[in-house]
């Protein structure tokens, strides 16, 4: 119903948002890890919003970014994974976190996140592994660079899988590809040459 709702910050706790927008308080469900990056009550932010609508409740779901967003509808559309379930996802770790486990097949991860256990996990990743990237969608255009928006690229996909399977931190591997300038000649194998040449350096 809503594609995004922008106003001013009328209150925030760690799942829930209160956002004013033409003197109408919109009561917006939110993960942790938005909570923890808005600006403070009074300020104006641009929420992008999932409307779930049921026979007993109307609730909205946002985020800072059309990515999460887009990761959070991934999440709802796997079977037994709920609007809130998702949402509790996506409060445990960041979107690309989630990308990271995901490709790595690192059920463990998503299963601690509260009331998503192993089999729940195991789904999510069977079932959106082929239907996600990686990318580093800022919340502001002006924080993403030209590296960051090649993060996407079948490529990089491959040397991250490859890094996270070498035991290399998901972080770990996202500082160090985000460093190498990948041309156009560049395969899996020499992305990861270099992200390893990064990571010694570290």
């Amino acid at each position: 119903m809503y594609a995004y709702i922008k106003g001013e910050i009328a209150d925030i706790s760690e799942d829930n948002l209160v956002l004013e927008c033409n003197n109408i308080g919109y009561n917006i469900r939110i993960p942790l890890s938005v909570a923890q990056r808005l600006p403070g009550i009074g300020k104006t932010v641009k929420i992008y919003t999932y409307t779930s609508v049921r026979e007993d409740a109307f609730l909205l779901f946002g985020f800072l970014s059309k990515d999460d967003l887009e990761i959070y509808k991934k999440l709802i559309a796997v079977n037994g994974i709920g609007p809130k379930g998702a949402l509790s996802i996506l409060s445990a770790m960041s979107a690309d976190d989630l990308r990271f486990a995901i490709l790595s097949g690192d059920a463990k991860a998503i299963s601690k996140a509260p009331g998503i256990g192993t089999k729940s996990a195991e789904r999510i990743i069977l079932e959106l592994r082929d239907k996600v990237h990686i990318t580093s969608e800022a919340v502001s255009p002006d924080q993403i660079s030209e590296n960051d928006a090649q993060l996407n690229s079948g490529a990089k996909n491959e040397a991250l899988e490859a890094l996270t399977a070498l035991g290399y931190a998901p972080s770990e591997a996202l500082k160090a590809l985000r460093q190498i300038t990948v041309t156009e000649d560049m395969d899996s194998g020499a992305i990861l040459k270099q992200a390893l040449k990064v990571i010694s350096t570290i």
